[in-house]
């Protein structure tokens, strides 16, 4: 009697319209709202798109979600996606009288380039859908050092701005406003947001799996430093601080 024997299946190439995907959570201490002086525990989403068969991109705690379109090596161009958490007046006594803001989906594009391999730059311009409707610019620069294989380093300055309609829901203070909150009235402009730096210790624990630990720092700026809701009950020091985790596998084009 023959038996047929069944070779083994060999790995399936990966095609040029195949995709790697990204999925995490991040845990973040961070303010209660923005200019707020109390922090509190957060879950944060995380994903991002790549080639699959490209290497993994670093990745800051301040970049939104997305995926290189163009990629020539040092200069990557995108879609960027952030979504902003809702701001409830019941969630602090500093905000009553305030209203709340809705859940915001910031949709735009990032264009990154590194001028060396030690060194990444990268500008996010998004517009938001929801508690704003104005437009924000995210600038940055990190230092990425790898000190092993699989642990890296890395940080830098950061900048932001935003206009009028972006600032003003969460800044702005109208009459009505005033009459409940006891704030006085106040209309935010647009301009520079926030300035500071930020740091991330990361460690790739296999070709799947990473971890890594941050910290954020950003001073307010502006229109948003000069609100009275800062001023008077917050603080323009704004800080976070968290750890992540992510797990990459492949996802099949769709063309």
């Amino acid at each position: 009697m023959l038996l047929a024997v069944t070779p083994a299946r060999a790995e399936q190439p990966k095609r040029s319209t195949d995709w790697t995907l990204t999925l995490g959570v991040e845990g973040r201490v961070l303010p209660e709202f923005e200019g707020s002086k109390n922090d509190v525990l957060r879950p944060v989403p995380v994903f991002s798109f790549r080639r699959a068969g490209t290497p993994a991109q670093f990745r800051s705690p301040r970049d939104g979600g997305g995926a290189a379109i163009f990629d020539t090596g040092p200069f990557k161009f995108g879609p960027a996606i952030k979504v902003k958490l809702p701001r409830k007046e019941s969630e602090d006594i500093a905000l009553r009288g305030l209203g709340d803001v809705g859940w915001t989906l910031e949709a735009g594009a990032f264009a990154e380039f590194w001028p060396s391999d030690w060194l990444r730059t990268r500008l996010e311009v998004r517009r938001g859908f929801g508690g704003h409707e104005g437009i924000v610019g995210d600038l940055s620069a990190d230092i990425v050092m790898p000190l092993t294989e699989r642990l890296t380093v890395s940080g830098g300055p950061r900048l932001s701005a935003a206009n009028a309609e972006a600032l003003s829901p969460y800044y702005s203070v109208t009459s009505g406003q005033s009459a409940a909150s006891g704030l006085p009235v106040y209309s935010a402009g647009g301009g520079l947001k926030s300035w500071g730096a930020g740091a991330q210790v990361s460690y790739q624990i296999d070709p799947n799996w990473r971890s890594y630990w941050f910290l954020e720092y950003e001073q307010l700026a502006g229109d948003a430093a000069s609100s009275p809701l800062v001023t008077q009950r917050g603080s323009i020091n704004q800080m976070q601080v968290g750890i992540g985790l992510t797990r990459s596998f492949d996802i099949p084009g769709l063309w």
